[in-house]
């Protein structure tokens, strides 16, 4: 996927991820089965996941260099990344507590929204510094992953976004 298809995915999977949650009602926004996320703990999460990717982009590469190497392969396309995320799933991963989120109240919705989307922007801009082959040969850790490039990252950026609004859809089935 080129650098031009990342960002635009990217831009999208937030925007759908924004819209469906700020049409859900209140009590939508508010809900969860016990144990589990409501929409707005989910909106947490993004922006606590996309925080540090922010943070990353904007460091210096060579930094990024010294403190994890280089790639030693390939990176995996959009379809083995989301798998490898599954598999990881399915053995029992879970987010980190620096990732969890707090209680978020169906009244600050619009503020979330606004600062997943002002991070994605931050993020698509970042990006602009990054050439296709820079995607492919730096690397960053992922909590749940592991060491992945930085075009990894934007799959799964990406595909973060859209599992975490269908988590809201089958939760919302109960309602």
């Amino acid at each position: 996927m080129s650098k031009s298809d990342l960002k635009a995915d990217l831009l999208r999977s937030h925007q759908e991820f924004i819209r469906y949650v700020d049409d859900l009602t209140i009590d939508e926004y508010d809900f969860a089965p016990d144990g589990k996320w409501t929409a707005g703990q989910q909106t947490e999460h993004l922006i606590k996941s996309t925080n540090p990717i922010v943070h990353g982009l904007s460091l210096p590469k060579f930094v990024l260099k010294l403190k994890y190497g280089s790639a030693n392969r390939p990176s995996k396309t959009y379809q083995e990344l989301v798998a490898k995320y599954h598999l990881k799933l399915d053995q029992g991963g879970k987010s980190t507590n620096q990732y969890n989120p707090k209680a978020i109240p169906g009244s600050h919705r619009k503020k979330k929204s606004k600062h997943l989307m002002n991070n994605i922007e931050a993020i698509l801009s970042k990006l602009e510094s990054w050439s296709e082959k820079d995607l492919d040969s730096y690397v960053v850790a992922h909590p749940l992953l592991g060491k992945i490039t930085v075009r990894e990252l934007f799959y799964f950026t990406t595909y973060h976004a859209h599992h975490h609004q269908l988590l809201i859809k089958h939760y919302l089935k109960g309602v």
